[in-house]
C-alpha cells in the first residue's frame, strides 16, 4: 500500500477508532520497511504482524501470574527467562521461513546503503 494510502487510511481510522489508529501508527514504519525490502508475500505477512512476539509474551504473562511473592535479586528475571523458554517450545515455524536468507541479505544491503549516506 503506497504511503499516501496509508496516511489517508490512518486519518479515517483516527476518526473512527483513535486507539486502532495509534496502533497502526506504531507499526507503520516497520511495515513499510518490509515492503521496501521487497520480501516475498508469505514472509512479509508474517513480519508485518506483532502476533509472534505477543504470543510469547502471553505465555510469559500467564506463567508469571502464578507467582504469589517475588523475592529479592534476579528472581523476576529467572521467571521471565523460564517463561520465554516455555513459550519458545510452543513456537511454530514462521510462514515463509525459507526466505529468511533473502531477508538477511536485503537488510545487510540496506544497512550498507544507510551507512554510506551518513
Amino acid at each position: 500500500m503506497p504511503v499516501e494510502r496509508w496516511i489517508k487510511f490512518h486519518r479515517e481510522l483516527e476518526r473512527i477508532n483513535p486507539s486502532a489508529a495509534r496502533s497502526l501508527e506504531e507499526g507503520m514504519e516497520e511495515t513499510l520497511t518490509v515492503h521496501k525490502l521487497q520480501m516475498p508475500e508469505m514472509l512479509r505477512k508474517s513480519l508485518s504482524s506483532t502476533n509472534i512476539i505477543e504470543s510469547a509474551f502471553s505465555v510469559a504473562e500467564e506463567l508469571c501470574r502464578r507467582v504469589k511473592r517475588w523475592r529479592e535479586g534476579d528472581h523476576r528475571e529467572r521467571w521471565a527467562g523460564s517463561a520465554l523458554l516455555l513459550a519458545e517450545s510452543k513456537f511454530r515455524r514462521v510462514k515463509g521461513h525459507k526466505e529468511i536468507p533473502k531477508l538477511l541479505s536485503a537488510l545487510a544491503d540496506h544497512g550498507k546503503r544507510g551507512l554510506a549516506s551518513t
